[in-house]
């Protein structure tokens, strides 16, 4: 019997929903109380449970061969992967947001920009020749044009109620974020064959 194939799934909404995906292609799983590493029930997936942000570094180091991630977070971690499938669900968009009678225009000097997503802001913006500075936070980046800390913000948006309930509103967008099967490119030359097999039952109809 071959050994299964090594798969990082990120806690959260998107687990849920990559469960509920997976499910529906004939693969189940669930995780034990507090257990980190499940099987499928065909033991063909070893599944590791792990924090969103870490999930690029568990597949870079080849712990899990493969992964389930949104392209922020593989920008972010600054790792390079072979993506090997999009998804169409857990999509969101990047986007710059502030206070509603911010303007770019009377900025006066470089835009101060709050984030946790501080690389791809500073490429997007460096490749636009808008000059920035970058405040880095881990969360609820909403707070910092409310209280000062910054005009603006760039975050994940989905549906903009919380930007709404802060008095904020989304000035431009600046990437599409899809969810996508990484994979380490070591573990994909050398287990090229399963992974396809195993890309062509999850594909989306």
């Amino acid at each position: 019997m071959s050994s299964p194939l090594t798969i990082a799934l990120p806690k959260g909404r998107l687990y849920d929903r990559v469960q509920k995906h997976f499910e529906t292609k004939g693969i189940f799983f669930e995780f034990e109380k507090r257990k980190l590493v499940a099987y499928d029930r065909e033991e063909n997936l070893k599944i590791y449970l792990v924090k969103n942000s870490d999930l690029p570094t568990y597949v870079a180091h080849g712990i899990a061969g493969m992964g389930i991630c949104g392209e922020d977070v593989i920008l972010e971690s600054g790792h390079h992967f072979h993506k090997l499938l999009p998804f169409s669900f857990g999509g969101t968009s990047l986007s710059l947001a502030g206070l509603k009678d911010f303007s770019m225009e009377d900025r006066g000097g470089p835009l101060t920009i709050a984030t946790s997503y501080t690389e791809m802001t500073r490429r997007y913006f460096h490749d636009q020749g808008i000059p920035v500075k970058i405040i880095k936070l881990n969360g609820s980046v909403e707070l910092a044009p409310v209280l000062g800390l910054a005009p603006c913000i760039v975050d994940l948006v989905e549906t903009g109620s919380t930007l709404k309930a802060n008095n904020l509103e989304v000035f431009q967008k600046l990437h599409d974020i899809k969810v996508h099967l990484i994979a380490n490119p070591a573990y994909y030359k050398i287990h090229y064959k399963a992974i396809n097999k195993f890309i062509g039952q999850i594909r989306e109809d």
